[in-house]
């Protein structure tokens, strides 16, 4: 995973990323793995992005984690020159994609390390990158395909 990030904010919305804090901990255990996983409903069978602790389809609340593919596709994608999140000012410019995920129905929202703007193109393959916070804390973003992973 690299160095840590110095900066101490992520682009998730639960600081404590443990069971005392959110029902939704299993997804940041597995980003400590390396892992990219989400939520599919035992009774109804939908693969939910992102991860949920009820069915938003039948409201069940019978979950399953499952693994979700490394590579993806970008779909769409900005650059972020101005208005960046709390702690992320310092990055300016950097680009947040959507990134349709290899073999499933999902697409997620991460931003794209070790490549700018002007280099990228819709289509364009990527690889999940973990990316662990000074904190303690994990989160995740994609590198274009091809080019090795370094810490951001």
């Amino acid at each position: 995973m690299g160095e840590p990030q110095e900066w101490h904010f992520a682009f998730d919305f639960y600081p404590l990323q443990s069971p005392e804090h959110t029902r939704i901990w299993p997804f940041f255990q597995h980003l400590k793995e390396g892992r990219l996983t989400t939520t599919r409903c035992a009774k109804c069978s939908s693969l939910l992005w992102q991860p949920r602790v009820v069915c938003p389809h039948c409201n069940a609340d019978a979950m399953e984690w499952v693994d979700l593919p490394r590579h993806g596709r970008i779909y769409a994608f900005t650059a972020v020159y101005a208005g960046a999140p709390l702690g992320l000012e310092k990055d300016v410019p950097f680009v947040v994609a959507i990134v349709e995920l290899d073999g499933v129905p999902v697409k997620v929202v991460a931003r794209i390390d070790e490549a700018r703007y002007e280099d990228l193109k819709i289509g364009d393959p990527v690889t999940l990158k973990i990316v662990e916070l000074a904190d303690g804390r994990v989160w995740f973003r994609f590198v274009p395909t091809g080019k090795p992973s370094s810490p951001a």
